[in-house]
């Protein structure tokens, strides 16, 4: 499965950014679907998973700020980020579960900074 993801950028603590992630290919038929991040110096970490229905879990570390939400239609899934903090500086990756694996697609950069 191909997945590219969007939306990335510089933002002011505090501030806010949603991230999309698109695939060429219908995204109806793939229960899980989710986003990872790896910040500077960091191995890469869960940031959350959304299923084919869209009930969706995030980290403890993002919890009360991130969601994350799918359009099955527009083969496309969402990262709503606000009260953003330098801790959440990092390439955040999209990811498909499918075949009994988990696919990551090209990450976006988001940078935390005044």
């Amino acid at each position: 499965v191909q997945l590219q993801a969007s939306g990335g950028g510089l933002v002011q603590p505090g501030g806010s950014l949603r991230l999309s992630c698109t695939s060429p290919t219908s995204i109806s038929n793939i229960n899980v679907m989710g986003w990872d991040r790896q910040r500077p110096g960091k191995e890469r970490e869960l940031v959350g998973r959304i299923t084919r229905t869209g009930s969706y879990e995030v980290a403890d570390y993002v919890k009360g700020r991130f969601t994350i939400s799918r359009d099955n239609a527009k083969n496309t899934i969402f990262l709503q980020m606000d009260s953003l903090n330098s801790e959440d500086t990092a390439v955040y990756y999209c990811t498909a579960d499918q075949f009994g694996s988990t696919h990551r697609g090209q990450g976006t950069q988001v940078t935390v900074s005044s």
